[in-house]
C-alpha cells in the first residue's frame, strides 16, 4: 500500500494528484489545503450577467512540451469545448504596448517594424539581432537578464523591451531575476548555439518528449497565441477537484493547514491542527517558505535554509469595467516595487489601490470615465522572484533530498517556472519519478 500526502491544492498540487491517479501503484492521495478552497492563484469571478474576470492569470499559452502537455489534460478532463482560443493573427495577438516616458508606443511588428527605427526604440531591431551574432558567449554561470539582454542585443532593448517583460510576466526586477532561471530557451541558445539569432533558426533546445493530443493538434493547426476557458480559468482546478472525486482514490481536505513534517520509519508523519497522518511520501506543492516552516529545522537545516532564500512578491490584482465601447481592463500593480509604491502589504486599503488603478487607466489609456463595476484583490507573496543563482538553489535542494533518502518531492512556482504550463509539468514529473522510485 502506498499512500501519498500532497500538500497544497493549488494547481501544483492538483495536478501532482492528477497524474499519481492514473497509476495503480497509488493505493491513497490526501490533498492537504490550508484555504477554504482548491485552485490557488487561478482564480475567476462569475457574474449572473456572464461576465468573467480573473484574479490571477488571464491566459494560458499553448507552445512548447509544458503547453502541449497542459492541452492534453484540458482533453481528458472534457474541457476542450469550453476553449477560448486567441489565434497568433488575431489583433490582441500583433498588438503589445509599452509605456515608456508619459507616452504608450505600440511595440514593432512584421518586417517593416524590423526594418526602421520605431519609438521608443532609436534603431531598427533587426540590427540589433543582426550584430547580436557576433557577440561572444558569456562565461558566467548566470548572469542577470538585463546584463544577458544588454551585452547580446544592447541597453536600450534591455531597458525597454525585456524590462518591461519582466514586469509583466515576473513582478519582477530584471536587473535581479536571473535569465538561466526565468529564460532558460535564451540561455541554452547562447550555450549551444553562441547567439540567440542562430537558436532561433537552428533551434537550441531538446527535441520534443510529450506528444500532442487532438487539441494540442487543433492549436498547431489554428497557430494559437494563448487560450483561456469560456468560464474563467478556476475551470481547471475545478476540473481536476471533481476527476479527483470521482477516482474513488483521493482524500480532499479543505481547511487542513500543516502545521509540521517530520521523517519516521515508514515514510512521514504529519501533524495538522486536529491530529497526526502517516504517508509513504509527501510531494510538496506548498511555496517554498511555507515548506521551510513546517520541515524539522536540525534535520533539515541546510533545505530549511535553501527555501527560506527564495523570495516572493505581492500584486495587487484590479478589475474594472467601464460602460460603452470599452473593454473590461485588468491593472496589475506592484510587484518587486510594492512596499515602495503602496508600503506594507497588509496597510495597503482596496479604496487607495482602486484609486490608483483608474487613474492608471485614465493616464495610460486615455479613459475617463469613472468604472461601473470593480473588484480589488490583493495577491500576497504570489510570484517567487528566480535571483541570480537559483537554478544552483534548486539543484542544491534536490540533491539534499537524495542523499538523506527523504520521500519527498518538490512541486510549484517555487523552483521550475512560473507560468500555468510550468507548474501543471512539475506536478507530472513529481508523480513520474515517485512512481519509478516505488
Amino acid at each position: 500500500m502506498t499512500t501519498v500526502a500532497v500538500l497544497g491544492g493549488g494547481i501544483g498540487g492538483l495536478a501532482a494528484s492528477y497524474y499519481l491517479c492514473k497509476s495503480p501503484q497509488v493505493t491513497k492521495v490526501v490533498v492537504l489545503e490550508s484555504s477554504s478552497r482548491f485552485g490557488g492563484w487561478l482564480w475567476s469571478t462569475r457574474r449572473s450577467d456572464g461576465a468573467v474576470f480573473e484574479h490571477g492569470p488571464r491566459g494560458i499559452r499553448p507552445a512548447g512540451d509544458v503547453g502541449r502537455n497542459t492541452l492534453n489534460m484540458v482533453d481528458d478532463l472534457g474541457l476542450g469545448g469550453e476553449i477560448l482560443p486567441v489565434s497568433s493573427s488575431h489583433v490582441a495577438s500583433k498588438s503589445r504596448y509599452v509605456y515608456v516616458n508619459q507616452q504608450l508606443h505600440r511595440m514593432p511588428s512584421g518586417l517593416s517594424g524590423l526594418l526602421r527605427p520605431v519609438p521608443p526604440f532609436s534603431r531598427p531591431l533587426l540590427l540589433s539581432l543582426a550584430m547580436e551574432i557576433l557577440v561572444k558567449k558569456g562565461e558566467e554561470e548566470d548572469e542577470s537578464i538585463h546584463s544577458f539582454v544588454s551585452r547580446r542585443l544592447g541597453k536600450e532593448l534591455a531597458d525597454i523591451a525585456v524590462d518591461s517583460l519582466c514586469r509583466g510576466v515576473f513582478a519582477g526586477d530584471s536587473r535581479k531575476l536571473s535569465v538561466r532561471s526565468c529564460f532558460p530557451v535564451l540561455y541554452d541558445a547562447e550555450q549551444r548555439r553562441g547567439s540567440l539569432t542562430l537558436g532561433m533558426l537552428l533551434g537550441s533546445g531538446p527535441a520534443p518528449v510529450v506528444p500532442p493530443g487532438p487539441l494540442a493538434q487543433r492549436s498547431i493547426q489554428e497557430s494559437w497565441a494563448q487560450w483561456s476557458l469560456s468560464r474563467g480559468l478556476e475551470s481547471l482546478p475545478e476540473s481536476i477537484t471533481e476527476y479527483l472525486q470521482q477516482s474513488g482514490r483521493v482524500q480532499l481536505h479543505r481547511e487542513a493547514a500543516v502545521q509540521r513534517i517530520s521523517p519516521s520509519a515508514s515514510g512521514w508523519k504529519i501533524s495538522l491542527e486536529d491530529g497526526v497522518m502517516s504517508a509513504d511520501h509527501i510531494i510538496s506543492a506548498l511555496p517554498a517558505k511555507a515548506l521551510s516552516c513546517i520541515l524539522p529545522p536540525s534535520s533539515c537545516r541546510p533545505l530549511v535554509q535553501l527555501l527560506q532564500h527564495i523570495s516572493t512578491v505581492t500584486v495587487a490584482v484590479v478589475n474594472l469595467e467601464y460602460e460603452g465601447a470599452v473593454l473590461p481592463v485588468a491593472v496589475m500593480m506592484g510587484g518587486a516595487w510594492f512596499q515602495e509604491v503602496f508600503g506594507a502589504p497588509e496597510a495597503a486599503t482596496e479604496e487607495h489601490l482602486l484609486a490608483r488603478a483608474t487613474e492608471a487607466v485614465r493616464r495610460q489609456l486615455g479613459v475617463a470615465t469613472a468604472p461601473s463595476w470593480s473588484r480589488v484583490a490583493l495577491q500576497r507573496d504570489c510570484i517567487p522572484q528566480y535571483h541570480q543563482g537559483h537554478r544552483q538553489g534548486v539543484e542544491s535542494m534536490r540533491r539534499f533530498i537524495g542523499e538523506n533518502r527523504l520521500p519527498l518531492a518538490l512541486v510549484g512556482a517555487s523552483y521550475d517556472g512560473v507560468s500555468v504550463n510550468d507548474v501543471i509539468f512539475s506536478g507530472r514529473t513529481a508523480a513520474e519519478e515517485m512512481l519509478g522510485a516505488v
